[in-house]
């Protein structure tokens, strides 16, 4: 009974068809926010800054926005050995 489940959710999923999954870059601070045909869009986060983003956009039905996933320079916050 277990497997006729299991193969019956497996059916039923594979038929949804493909998901996309939204990436963000943590790499990059800038993303592209790109809008296609029936409300569908996607990210392109690789951009440095905004001026650069919004040149790319330009003209194209998109926007910029910012990285919420942003790592950035992350702070070292191992301890110094201080010397006595």
């Amino acid at each position: 009974m277990r497997i006729l489940t299991l193969a019956v959710l497996a059916i039923g999923t594979a038929s949804m068809g493909p998901t996309v999954a939204q990436m963000y870059d943590p790499a990059y601070p800038v993303c592209l926010k790109v809008y296609e045909r029936a409300g569908a869009y996607y990210y392109e986060c690789s951009y440095t800054s905004l001026p650069q983003c919004n040149a790319s956009a330009s003209g194209r039905s998109a926007e910029c926005v910012i990285n919420p996933y942003f790592a950035g320079a992350q702070a070292d916050h191992r301890r110094q050995r201080r010397a006595y």
